[in-house]
């Protein structure tokens, strides 16, 4: 089962976040059919969005992240909510290239390239709060630690990683998400800074077999960890025939006049499970009835 913990450290200086989501990032694999290199990508900013979401408190609170890319990838969005739910989908899904020479791994910065990465959190206010920064390194982890640097002011590490087997299915995936709060004391910043240099990366750990809560034992080891809360967490997409209905009408009456007129029914793909929709040309008929 995938999972997120949330923990505190150092009476509440330091919270902290871990999350295994093999489970969740497979079936987007799945729902877009994507490459090695896209579905790594995908799976950590799903990682990530799961752990930033379950940070908001409101019910229908939804946080929404954004990269865009010069590389062949083009991008990718994720979207989560406060309960631990996440979707998300690639711009190109097939993109392959070669790993990494340095360390052989998937070059998922070279196939996102020179972007931003942009935080939408929409909390039920009169506008939504929004955070846009450039893109460090295109790996997703240092990028979202510099957004959480420059946009929120919090010090932060972030580390994410997916694990592919040859047959293109995802062995294992995971994060972590480590943020001090004011008045961190100077020693436990040192402690927690020794801490992170001693891990290897989170695709090592996971694949040596350690739970999210072995994780922040050891990112948080002799800093008082304390774990708050276990939150189940999946990819879940709440398409509906009603949200493709109002997806046509906003599109207006003289693009439905224009489907119409060509007689056939049209189909509708979810951009976030590839989910298809058939609408007929008398469902068109009465959209467009609704539109004007």
């Amino acid at each position: 089962m995938d999972y997120i913990i949330r923990a505190t450290a150092d009476n509440e200086h330091i919270r902290a976040f871990a999350a295994t989501t093999r489970e969740l990032t497979e079936t987007a694999r799945k729902a877009h059919n994507s490459s090695p290199v896209v579905t790594a990508a995908l799976g950590r900013l799903l990682t990530a969005g799961a752990m930033m979401g379950i940070t908001m408190k409101g019910e229908g609170d939804i946080l929404t992240i954004q990269i865009k890319g010069e590389g062949a990838m083009q991008g990718l969005t994720v979207t989560a909510d406060s309960k631990g739910r996440v979707k998300g989908y690639p711009m190109e899904p097939l993109v392959l290239l070669p790993p990494r020479d340095e360390d052989h791994k998937l070059d998922v910065g070279g196939a996102i390239g020179r972007g931003t990465l942009r935080v939408i959190k929409d909390l039920g206010l009169k506008e939504p709060y929004l955070g846009e920064v450039d893109l460090v390194t295109g790996e997703i982890a240092e990028d979202l630690t510099y957004y959480y640097a420059q946009s929120e002011q919090i010090p932060s590490t972030v580390g994410l990683g997916v694990l592919m087997d040859k047959d293109n299915t995802v062995r294992s995936s995971g994060g972590f998400i480590v943020q001090l709060m004011p008045d961190a004391d100077e020693a436990v910043i040192d402690k927690l800074e020794t801490n992170l240099k001693g891990i290897s990366s989170v695709t090592e750990l996971l694949n040596e077999g350690k739970t999210p809560e072995d994780i922040l034992a050891l990112l948080l080891d002799g800093l008082d960890m304390t774990i708050l809360e276990k939150v189940p967490t999946e990819f879940y997409c709440d398409c509906s025939p009603g949200k493709i209905e109002r997806a046509l009408i906003a599109t207006g009456a003289a693009e439905l006049q224009a489907m119409i007129d060509e007689g056939k029914e049209i189909e509708m793909v979810c951009s976030f499970c590839q989910k298809k929709y058939i609408v007929s040309v008398e469902e068109l008929k009465k959209l467009y009835s609704m539109a004007r």
